[in-house]
Parts: structure tokens; C-alpha cells; sequence
């Protein structure tokens, strides 16, 4: 994300790493209830991970609710994750960690996986040190293979083509969709052995000339995300494959307006269709009036209206057991109980808590210009009442944790 709405439209082996990873990954077992404090306080996620329904499951057919963070920069000119030039990378993630996050979205733009040099990395703190001289594509291996010795699952996010802006569709601003997916098909090369990589977040926030269902392959993403998938799948068919919505442009619509990616409408006629079964998820982004003030945040039944939109933009989809939901994004400065921003957070932190759905919060980083962070502006300090209101949807012992 990383933008204002008004251009808003802006290696371990296998069989080494899974023992590391199965011994310390965080998960969630689904009971009938909802409550984290009736969570089963630590549980093993087994990879790869497959869809059942509405469901996310191991290995072991055990139910796992994703619940992590964004944590980006390397989308951007630094070509690195935000933040290094503050902290430690491997103390970042350990932070992350201790709050009961299990997941982390990663972003990264096909530029900076083409480039040779980072910036914004002091290697005199710590850890960093490793960082010296790599490429980005190498300092994502880094963070990917620490990240997993720490328990983190890994979700690649394709979210921009260059490091400046996130374009309409999947191709443009200099890059073509054989840049797109040779770039997926080479990091499904590179970690597909990587068992805490569990899939790919295919293209963020579609919009403009996006459409669904259209059947023109110049737009229509939900073509698009089939060539990507099935790419992807032929290397290493373990990984989910994340599809967001486009914006508009979707045939017989029930809501006048989106947000980027937040049209998940067209799925009822026209579903992703890949070979591998079991390995779609989708992926809407959801924002307050902080980012933007949409019409139906001053709409007269707001926030009552609220429900009635996530039902139609995209939960019908886990309702009808047609695939798991993912929010991909959501987040917001406010919190409180009076500002439009502050109710409508409130009430989507009660909505996913209700139907039990994953996420990826916006953002870790505390230099996002719309939304801040969950970490204040030394890049050390927790907002203690965003995590407060966030703890919510986290296990009971990462709750104790931040009191």
C-alpha cells in the first residue's frame, strides 16, 4: 500500500529446514469457538499448507488461521525491508514473533528483484552485518530462511512491476507479463524447498482497467491469475495461490465501488480455475475512512452498512465454501470508538474475529503515510493500542505477552 488514495492509485535444504521449522512454527487449531483465550495456546503447522472449503489446512488436515503483518520495502527504491536502518532484522522478526504473529506478507517489486545493490541497511546493528553486500534477491533469502528458523510462514506479494508506483493491471510500466511470471516461476525455482514459503500473493490491488470475467486477456486478471497459478504450480504445486480482486469492471456488480482489489464479486460465475486442486485462496484489502472517505462511510446507515458490503464483496465466498478468504490488508491510524476510521476498524477486527478469517495486517511498518503501523516511530515501540485491538485475533499467550 504505502499511499495516498489519490493515486492510492499508486539456501537450507528441505529435509535440514522443515525439522527447524515444524519444531518452532506457531499455528492455530480451529475449535467451534472464537475466542483466543480457548485457542489452543501453541499448536504445529505442518506444510504445506491446502484449502478444504472455506479452510486453510496443514499437512495433517489440521485447520490453520493465518494472522501475520506486512513488513515492506522492498517494493521500493531501498530495495530492501524498511526499518534496517533502525533495528536488527532478526530482532524485527522475533518481535513479530513474540506477539503471535505467524505470517508474514512480503512485498517486492520485480525491479528490485532484478537489481544488485540495497540501501537504507545499517550493518553496524547487529545482525545486519550478513546483509553487507548482497543483492535483494539474496537479502530475501535472509530474511526468508531467519524467518523460518523462527517460526514465520512466508507470503511472496508481486506488488509492484517498478519501485515507484502499482500499476493497473499485471504488465505495464515497463515490464510485460512474461516479466511477471518469469519472475513468480524463478522465486517458486528458488524456494520451493523453502517449506515456510507457503505461497504467492499473485499481483496486489488490480484496479482501473481491470476487469473479472470479461474474457479479454488484455484485462480480464482473473485470466491472468490463471496463467500465473498454473506457472507456478508446475514448479512447486505445494504453494497456495493468493488471487485478489480487481476494482471495477466486473459484469452485474452488486456494489457501485471498491476499494483496489477489493472486488471480489466476479468469483460467484467465474472462479479461479487452476489444475491443482485445493490451492486457490482469495484476497480482498480493506480500508477505513483514514485512507480514503468512500461514499459509504457517510452513508446513513454507517457503520451497519458495513456488514452488508463485506458479505457482498467477498465473503460470500468463504459463506458459500467456495475457497478461503485472506485479507491481504487492512489498517488504520484510528482505533477509537467516535472517529469513522477508529468504528470501522473496530468493526472489522470483530468481523474476522466472528468468522475466523486470516489476515495480513497494514503495516508493521510504522512509515506507512495513511495507515502508520504496529510499531511507533522508532521502529522499536509497539502502539500498544492498535496491538491492544489487534490481540483480539491473536493467541491468549502473545496477549500476556504485550500487557
Amino acid at each position: 500500500m504505502m499511499r495516498l488514495y489519490s493515486r492510492i492509485r499508486q539456501v537450507l535444504t528441505r529435509s535440514t529446514f522443515s525439522v527447524i521449522f515444524l519444531l518452532s512454527i506457531v499455528g492455530v487449531i480451529f475449535l467451534s469457538t472464537v475466542s483466543p483465550a480457548q485457542l489452543p495456546s501453541v499448536g504445529q503447522v505442518e506444510p504445506p499448507l491446502s484449502t478444504r472449503g472455506a479452510e486453510i489446512i496443514d499437512a495433517r488436515k489440521r485447520l490453520v488461521l493465518l494472522r501475520g503483518v506486512n513488513w515492506f520495502g522492498m517494493e521500493t527504491e531501498t530495495q530492501a525491508p524498511h526499518g534496517l536502518w533502525a533495528r536488527d532484522y532478526k530482532e524485527m522478526l522475533a518481535q513479530m514473533k513474540s506477539l503471535g504473529y505467524n505470517v508474514i506478507r512480503l512485498p517486492y517489486s520485480v525491479q528490485a528483484l532484478r537489481g544488485t545493490e540495497i540501501s537504507g541497511v545499517n550493518f553496524a546493528i547487529g545482525s545486519n552485518k550478513e546483509l553487507q553486500g548482497k543483492k535483494p534477491i539474496e537479502v530475501m533469502d535472509a530474511v526468508i530462511q531467519e524467518a523460518g528458523r523462527q517460526g514465520l510462514m512466508i507470503l511472496l506479494d508481486s506488488h509492484r512491476l517498478n519501485n515507484q508506483q502499482i500499476p493497473e493491471l499485471w504488465y505495464g510500466d515497463g515490464f510485460t507479463e512474461e516479466d511477471w511470471i518469469g519472475t513468480w516461476t524463478m522465486l517458486a525455482e528458488r524456494y520451493k524447498n523453502q517449506p515456510n514459503v507457503i505461497g504467492a500473493d499473485l499481483k496486489n490491488e488490480p484496479h482501473g482497467k481491470a476487469s473479472w470475467g470479461t474474457g479479454d486477456r488484455a484485462t480480464d486478471w482473473r485470466l491472468a491469475a490463471e496463467r500465473a497459478g498454473e506457472a507456478i504450480l508446475k514448479i512447486t504445486p505445494n504453494w497456495l495461490i493468493v488471487v485478489e480482486g480487481v476494482e471495477n469492471n466486473v459484469s452485474g456488480q452488486q456494489l457501485k465501488q471498491h476499494w483496489m482489489g477489493g472486488n471480489l464479486e466476479g468469483v460467484r460465475r467465474f472462479p479461479v480455475r487452476v489444475s491443482v486442486k485445493n490451492r486457490i485462496v482469495y484476497s480482498p484489502h480493506e480500508y477505513g475512512a483514514g485512507v480514503f472517505n468512500q461514499p459509504w462511510f457517510s452513508a446513513i446507515d454507517f457503520p451497519r452498512n458495513m456488514r452488508v458490503r463485506w458479505e457482498k464483496g467477498f465473503f460470500y465466498i468463504a459463506r458459500q465454501q467456495i475457497a478461503p478468504i485472506f485479507v491481504g490488508e487492512f489498517g488504520g491510524r484510528q482505533i477509537d470508538q467516535t472517529s469513522k476510521e477508529g468504528i470501522w476498524q473496530r468493526q472489522f477486527v470483530q468481523f474476522l474475529k466472528e468468522n475466523r478469517l486470516g489476515f495480513a495486517y497494514w503495516s508493521w511498518n510504522p512509515n506507512s503515510q495513511d495507515t502508520g503501523g504496529v510499531l511507533l516511530d522508532d521502529w522499536t515501540r509497539i502502539d500498544q493500542p492498535k496491538q491492544e485491538l489487534l490481540n483480539q485475533l491473536l493467541p491468549a499467550q502473545a496477549m500476556q505477552a504485550t500487557r
